[in-house]
C-alpha cells in the first residue's frame, strides 16, 4: 500500500514528466510583432540594421569602424514599428555595432554574435568577401577561455589561447606568439573582431605561416584612464612576466627559448609589447607594435611633459647592447597615415634606429582601426618563426 508521500511524489514526477513533453517553443523567448531579421548583408556588401522598439523617439546605430556612420547612423521607423537603415556598401571585415534607442545603448536583440570590450559588449557583423579572414574549408584550430590566478594582482584573470590544428594530437612542441589588445578592449577582442582565429587558420592551411600557440591576455590590469602620471608599478608586466608566461609554458607544449617567442600588439598593446619586450629582449626574437609607439615621446603643447626618466633613458644599457640586437630577428611597425598615433610611431622607430636597431615601417592607408589591424596581423604572422 503506497504511503501518502509516496503518493505525492509519484504526483510530482508525472507533473515534471508532463512539462518536458511539452512543445520546446514554451522554453524559448518569443518575439513579440513583427518578425525582425538584423544584421542582414547582402552580396554587395550592403549590411541593413533593423530593431523593434514601437515606442521610441529616436533610434541610432552606432559603431566606431563602420565607415559613414560613426556613432549617429539615424535609423526610420516603419509603420509597424521596426526602425531600419542601409549603411554601405562596406568592405570585407568584421564590424562592431550597437542600437541607441532614446538615449540608452542596447545590443542588437535579434543577433547571438557580440563582441567583448572593457566594460560593455557590442553587436558583431561579419561582412565575407577577404578569403584571408573569411571562414574557410580548411583544418580548423580551437581558440579556449582560459582561467588563471594572477599571483601579481592577487586576483584570477582571462586569457584567449589559439591552437594550431593538430594541436590536439598530443605531439610537438610549437613556437609561441603573445598578441595583445589596445585600450578599452579585452582578451576576447582579438578572436571576435579581429578574427585572429580564422586569419592563422587560413595563412596555416596556405603554407604561409607557421602552425604556432596564439596568446592573447588581459591588456587592463587595473581602472583604465587616458593621459595621467605614469603608474609606479607597471602591473600589466609584471603579471604578464610573472604568471602568463609561466602559466603557458607550464601547461601548453610550446618551445621556450627566444628565437620560439614573439609579441605584439595594437595601440596600447603596442606600447605594451615596447615596455615588455625591449627590457626582456633576450626573451623574444620578433616584436610588432601596430599603429603605436612610446607614448609621451611626441610632446604635446597641451599637455604636461611626462614624469620621470624617458623611455629611451629608462632602457639605455639594452638599446646599447650590440648582442641583444643580433638575437632580435624581426622589429616591424606598421601605422596608418591617418592614424592619430602616426608622429609617434614615426618618433620611436626613428629612436631605435638611433641606435642601430634593424626597423621594419610600413605607413599605409587608414586610421586607427580593427580594419587595418587585421591586415597587419595578416602581414606579421608570416614573418614568425621562419
Amino acid at each position: 500500500m503506497k504511503t501518502s508521500s509516496t503518493v505525492q511524489l509519484a504526483a510530482a514526477v508525472a507533473l515534471v514528466s508532463t512539462h518536458l513533453l511539452l512543445p520546446t517553443a514554451h522554453a524559448q523567448p518569443r518575439q513579440q510583432g513583427p518578425q525582425v531579421v538584423s544584421p542582414e548583408v547582402a552580396a554587395d556588401g550592403r549590411i541593413t540594421f533593423r530593431i523593434l522598439a514601437p515606442n521610441a523617439g529616436e533610434v541610432k546605430v552606432g559603431g566606431s569602424d563602420i565607415p559613414g556612420i560613426g556613432q549617429n547612423g539615424l535609423m526610420t521607423k516603419g509603420t509597424n514599428g521596426v526602425w531600419e537603415v542601409i549603411v554601405g556598401p562596406v568592405q570585407p571585415g568584421a564590424y562592431r555595432y550597437n542600437f541607441n534607442v532614446d538615449g540608452v545603448s542596447v545590443i542588437d536583440p535579434r543577433s547571438s554574435n557580440v563582441s567583448e570590450s572593457n566594460n560593455n559588449v557590442w553587436s558583431l557583423v561579419h561582412v565575407p568577401g577577404a578569403e584571408w579572414m573569411d571562414t574557410q574549408i580548411v583544418p580548423r584550430g580551437s581558440v579556449a577561455e582560459v582561467t588563471y590566478y594572477s599571483s601579481s594582482l592577487k586576483r584570477f584573470r582571462r586569457m584567449h589561447v589559439y591552437t594550431p590544428p593538430g594541436y590536439e594530437s598530443g605531439e610537438g612542441r610549437f613556437p609561441v606568439f603573445y598578441l595583445l589588445h589596445g585600450a578599452g578592449d579585452c582578451d576576447d577582442s582579438w578572436t571576435t573582431v579581429g578574427r585572429a582565429g580564422f586569419i592563422l587558420d587560413n595563412l596555416i592551411a596556405a603554407g604561409n605561416a607557421r602552425p604556432m600557440v596564439v596568446v592573447m591576455p588581459a591588456g587592463h590590469a587595473g581602472p583604465f584612464r587616458f593621459g595621467g602620471p605614469r603608474p609606479a608599478v607597471d602591473e600589466f608586466s609584471q603579471d604578464f612576466l610573472n604568471d602568463i608566461m609561466p602559466h603557458v609554458e607550464k601547461n601548453y607544449r610550446v618551445h621556450t627559448d627566444r628565437k620560439n617567442r614573439a609579441i605584439a600588439g595594437l595601440s596600447m598593446g603596442g606600447a605594451q609589447t615596447l615596455n615588455v619586450g625591449v627590457p626582456h629582449l633576450d626573451k623574444f626574437a620578433y616584436l610588432g607594435v601596430y599603429s603605436s609607439g612610446v607614448f609621451g615621446i611626441v610632446r604635446r603643447p597641451d599637455r604636461p611633459a611626462p614624469e620621470g626618466p624617458s623611455f629611451e633613458e629608462q632602457h639605455q644599457a639594452v638599446l646599447a647592447d650590440a648582442k641583444l640586437k643580433e638575437g632580435l630577428k624581426l622589429f616591424w611597425f606598421a601605422t596608418g597615415k591617418d592614424d592619430f598615433l602616426v608622429e609617434t610611431s614615426r618618433a620611436t622607430v626613428e629612436m631605435f634606429k638611433k641606435h642601430n636597431f634593424d626597423v621594419v615601417y610600413n605607413e599605409g592607408e587608414g586610421g586607427h582601426t580593427w580594419i587595418v589591424w587585421r591586415e597587419y596581423l595578416k602581414e606579421f604572422a608570416p614573418q614568425l618563426f621562419q
